[in-house]
């Protein structure tokens, strides 16, 4: 038999080869399979129909999830790994470069150049790739409990808080922390705490950006794990824009300490976090735009 390439079949099909390569990840041509990185077509391959747009995908959650099953190479769900993991890491401190993080996911290796690299920079960055799958496949549940657990088991696992007897992996802190200049939940007080976040969120079914933000304010003063809380609260903030169709974005090191200034400032003024959140939005429209992606 003989297979055409992505090019070739979308100038025999007119269309453009981004939604070509969509066709394929999503299954809708029969016998097309991945060589490496490259898609291999029936020459007899019949052009899907669009006639149905229920069957089409239109969102960006659709687009992640069906990219991380082809183990597509290049596209959004490429750029959403290393963006999300190099910024959100980067701020609470890895040392990590943006290359650095980026060859670790692209080949599971990394290249030290003479330079000290912290171990856990380099797990953490491992294990937030994988947070960030759990959060795709998972995106249309609705959160609970064990699921935040299971996010902050995924990123702390193998690192070196792991191995302290006062590190609890995978559930709530057993010391008190703090965030900032702001005292948050006592050890005792945040299982309850996180029922009853969890209770008042997930009962609004029309949520806006606002809920969203508010959610994460909340989430971020209970502060339930030793550590993580940021990355993980990122990590669901994400989930919850994909599962409600909202444009998502990601707060990098030009954002951090207006960031901040948001979320110790939203119980008085919701306009510096959103303000922030929003330019944080637009810049991601801009990975959007390029691939082509509705929003």
């Amino acid at each position: 038999m003989k297979y055409l390439s992505v090019a070739e079949t979308a100038k025999k099909w007119n269309i453009s080869e981004r939604s070509v390569r969509n066709y394929c990840a999503s299954g809708k041509i029969d016998g097309a399979f991945l060589s490496g990185k490259t898609w291999n077509i029936p020459e007899g391959a019949k052009k899907p129909d669009r006639a149905n747009k229920k069957t089409e995908m239109v969102t960006l959650l659709e687009i992640l999830y069906a990219e991380r099953r082809a183990k597509l190479s290049g596209g959004i769900y490429h750029k959403v790994q290393i963006e999300l993991t190099y910024n959100s890491n980067h701020i609470e401190g890895s040392r990590l470069t943006h290359d650095q993080t980026r060859y670790i996911f692209e080949t599971n290796t990394i290249g030290i150049d003479g330079t000290a690299i912290n171990v856990d920079d380099i797990v953490e960055t491992a294990n937030h790739f994988k947070c960030i799958d759990l959060i795709i496949e998972n995106a249309k549940k609705p959160i609970t409990g064990n699921f935040i657990k299971e996010l902050h088991r995924t990123l702390k696992s193998g690192t070196t808080d792991a191995r302290q007897d006062w590190f609890a992996v995978g559930d709530y802190k057993r010391l008190p922390n703090t965030v900032g200049n702001m005292n948050t939940a006592q050890p005792e007080e945040v299982s309850e705490k996180i029922k009853e976040l969890l209770l008042e969120y997930n009962s609004n079914k029309a949520k806006t950006f606002d809920d969203l933000l508010d959610f994460h304010y909340k989430f971020e003063c209970i502060h339930p794990f030793q550590d993580g809380n940021g990355r993980i609260g990122r990590l669901l903030l994400f989930k919850e824009c994909l599962k409600c169709n909202i444009a998502p974005f990601i707060i990098d090191e030009e954002l951090k300490l207006f960031y901040y200034r948001g979320l110790n400032e939203w119980q008085n003024e919701r306009g510096y976090l959103r303000d922030t959140c929003l330019a944080a939005q637009d810049k991601f429209k801009l990975y959007l735009d390029y691939f082509k992606i509705k929003y």
